[in-house]
C-alpha cells in the first residue's frame, strides 16, 4: 500500500534553534535524524532546511507527528516548553477530531504548529500522522488536488464548512481557508510507484494551467534513482512526484 506523503521539508529561520526544537521534541517520540548535513536535518520522512534571500521561512502550517503512546505525547510537550517551546495546547483528549485522540500542541521558532498524536487510525509507516495547510481559496486549492490526486494517491475525505481533506494510507492532508493567511514557502512531496506516474502527475498539472516548476527527470543529487517533477500549487507550495528506485 502506497503511503500518503513521501516528505515534507520546512524552511526555517534560524537552523539552530530549530534544530534544537525538532531535535529535542521527535527524540520524546522515539524519532531521530537520519541525515544531517550543513544546511539541511532530516527525519525520515520530515525535514528543516535553511532559509535564504530567495527561499523565506515556511509560515502558518500544522505538522502533527505520531506518537506510540499518550506518556510519550505528554513526554514531547514537556520537552518542547521546557526546551523554550511555545505551549499550544496542554496534552489532553479531543474527541472532537476522533474517537481515542489524544495530543498536545507547541509552536516551533517560526510559529508554526507542532504536535504530538495518538488515536485509533495514527499513521503506519511513517511520522508525519497528518500535514494543514491554509489557503486562500478553498474552492480553487481542492481543485488542484482533486487535478494531481489519480497521480498522488489522495482521495476525498472530510468535508467542513472551511477545510477538506484528502485522505492516503493512515494519513491525512487537509486544506483550510478561514481568513488567515495563507501557508507559505512549504515543500511537500508524493511518492509514486514508478517514472510514468511522476510524468503523469505533471502532464495533469501543466495541462489543467497550474505551473511548471521542474519537468520529470532524474535528479541524482538526492540520491540514485531519484525520478521527480515538481508543480505550485494555487498558492505556491511546491509540490512533488517523486519515485525513488533506490527507496529512501
Amino acid at each position: 500500500m502506497t503511503l500518503m506523503l513521501r516528505h515534507v521539508t520546512i524552511r526555517v529561520s534560524d537552523r539552530a534553534e530549530s534544530e534544537r526544537f525538532y531535535r529535542t521534541t521527535l527524540a520524546e517520540l522515539g524519532i531521530e535524524p537520519t541525515h544531517a548535513g550543513t544546511n539541511l536535518i532530516a527525519w525520515d520522512d520530515f525535514a528543516i532546511i535553511e532559509a535564504d534571500g530567495e527561499h523565506p521561512p515556511t509560515r502558518r502550517i500544522h505538522l502533527a507527528f505520531v506518537a506510540p503512546t499518550r506518556e510519550l505525547v505528554d513526554a514531547f510537550w514537556s520537552a518542547g516548553v521546557a526546551a523554550g517551546g511555545e505551549d499550544d495546547g496542554e496534552p489532553g483528549e479531543r474527541p472532537q477530531y476522533t474517537p481515542g485522540y489524544y495530543g498536545a500542541f507547541l509552536r516551533d521558532p517560526d510559529g508554526n504548529s507542532a504536535e504530538a498524536v495518538i488515536h485509533n487510525d495514527v499513521r503506519r509507516g511513517g511520522h508525519i500522522d497528518h500535514l494543514w495547510i491554509r489557503v486562500r481559496d478553498l474552492d480553487a486549492a481542492v481543485a488542484f488536488y482533486s487535478t494531481v490526486a489519480p497521480h498522488t494517491g489522495l482521495r476525498e475525505g472530510r468535508r467542513w464548512e472551511n477545510g477538506r481533506q484528502f485522505r492516503g494510507a493512515w494519513a491525512t492532508f487537509s486544506l483550510i481557508s478561514d481568513g488567515t493567511p495563507p501557508t507559505e514557502n512549504l515543500h511537500v512531496a508524493f511518492p509514486a510507484p514508478d517514472e510514468r506516474t511522476v510524468q503523469d502527475f505533471h502532464r495533469a498539472a501543466t495541462a489543467a494551467g497550474y505551473r511548471d516548476n521542474g519537468a520529470p527527470g532524474e535528479r541524482p543529487q538526492y540520491g540514485p534513482g531519484y525520478y521527480s517533477a515538481y508543480v505550485l500549487d494555487h498558492d505556491g507550495t511546491n509540490v512533488e512526484s517523486v519515485f525513488s528506485a533506490a527507496g529512501r
